[in-house]
């Protein structure tokens, strides 16, 4: 029983071995294109369009959730590309009298 202590103590748990994961993963580049509007449940998260620079899906455009400062021609490092964020759905259209 010592050596299962002992093991979890020098990070050899379930946890570090998915963080290894992310990390051996390759991120690839996107640029925002524009920025559609803010999410979340205080507007904290900003939701924008980009488009993907290298990699399988080179050339796709896609919505995606951003935290923190954004603006246009950032580039954000995707983990991965696959999934698309939802629309956002709001009162009132863009340019509606």
């Amino acid at each position: 029983m010592a050596s299962k202590t002992q093991n979890t103590k020098q990070g050899q748990g379930s946890a570090t071995k998915v963080a290894e994961s992310l990390l051996s993963e390759n991120a690839v580049p996107a640029v925002v294109e524009s920025i559609i509007g803010r999410t979340g449940a205080k507007g904290e998260v900003t939701q924008v369009k980009c488009r993907i620079l290298q990699g399988f899906d080179k050339g796709k455009s896609m919505r995606r959730n951003v935290k923190g400062a954004i603006r246009k021609r950032d580039i954000l490092m995707l983990r991965e590309t696959q999934i698309e964020a939802r629309r956002i759905r709001g009162k009132y259209t863009k340019g509606a009298a």
